[in-house]
């Protein structure tokens, strides 16, 4: 009971419903590989699973931390791996689902992660220099002190610099230095969904709208009433600092509904250097293909094989 199946590729895809299909009918449990789905009351914003959905499989790493918790690559991946092996025992098919890219490589290529505890006060310290200075100036850092992580690292994504800059901080040695690749642990298959560009981008512009008028500015409302501050690294997310200017009245609702949308642009693109279409260990399918569905449940057919291949 070695076989796990992959489901990535960009935002707004259709990753989630095509798991939740493969799951219900290969008799296997999800686990999330979306970091921001992660986190508690981050729900219309990151197109979380519904309560409704969970209720057909079972879904692991859903709403897991609260917004102001610390989290590490480290202890997701030994999180992963221990609902895996508790997935194998109730003789279930783990399907791991989702976008992050670094979160579901350091999964299926099993990565040597450093085990560095949280610092949280040298954290605040760098959020507070991120608000005063800007990314920029920590990004600079790294690039100074770790400049092949740089080159991986998205000069946006504040949490992953500042835990670069952290590891060097406790440890004197680049992260860089310090992750490598051991032996995969299972037999993979790797689902990849994508569709040309244009059509991508009119689906996720149109989910932003749907977004709105399902409640996402209530939604970043309650987080703010509940105490949590939109610069915490879990709100980095899109959409929800952008709401959070609107409701301080620094920009209006068409503003940041563009820039909610230019980010999504700008972030699928980042999820294509993860995920490559010439990466030749992802099976590509273009979701406007007709029949792929029935494609794709032939090759989970083949790949798991004999009886655990066996449809509800």
């Amino acid at each position: 009971m070695d076989h796990l199946v992959a489901i990535v590729g960009p935002t707004g895809i259709g990753k989630s419903k095509l798991a939740l299909n493969l799951a219900h009918s290969f008799s296997g449990e999800i686990i999330n590989a979306d970091s921001r789905q992660l986190v508690r009351y981050l729900d219309i914003g990151t197109a979380k699973v519904t309560p409704e959905e969970r209720s057909l499989v079972p879904h692991h790493l859903v709403d897991l931390i609260e917004p102001d918790a610390d989290f590490s690559l480290a202890l997701y991946q030994r999180l992963v791996y221990q609902t895996i092996a508790d997935i194998y025992k109730r003789i279930k098919i783990p399907f791991l689902v989702g976008g992050s890219g670094q979160y579901v490589w350091s999964v299926l290529e099993n990565w040597n992660i450093p085990s560095i505890p949280p610092d949280p006060k040298f954290r605040r310290k760098l959020e507070k220099q991120a608000l005063e200075s800007g990314i920029s100036s920590l990004y600079d850092e790294l690039s100074r002190i770790d400049p092949a992580s740089a080159q991986k690292i998205d000069r946006h994504n504040l949490r992953r610099i500042i835990r670069a800059l952290e590891v060097y901080q406790n440890t004197k040695t680049p992260i860089s230095e310090m992750q490598y690749k051991k032996l995969s642990r299972f037999q993979s298959l790797i689902i990849g969904l994508t569709v040309e560009r244009g059509e991508l981008y009119r689906r996720v512009d149109q989910r932003v709208d749907e977004m709105i008028t399902l409640g996402f500015i209530n939604e970043v409302k309650d987080l703010i009433s509940r105490g949590y501050d939109l610069g915490l690294p879990a709100m980095s997310g899109i959409g929800y600092r952008q709401i959070g200017r609107y409701l301080k009245g620094q920009s209006s609702l068409e503003a940041a509904k563009k820039e909610i949308k230019f980010e999504t642009h700008r972030f699928i693109r980042k999820q294509y250097g993860w995920f490559r279409l010439k990466d030749a260990r992802i099976r590509w399918f273009n979701i406007r293909q007709p029949g792929v569905e029935i494609e794709i449940r032939s090759l989970v057919t083949t790949f798991l094989g004999g009886d655990l291949a066996r449809e509800k």
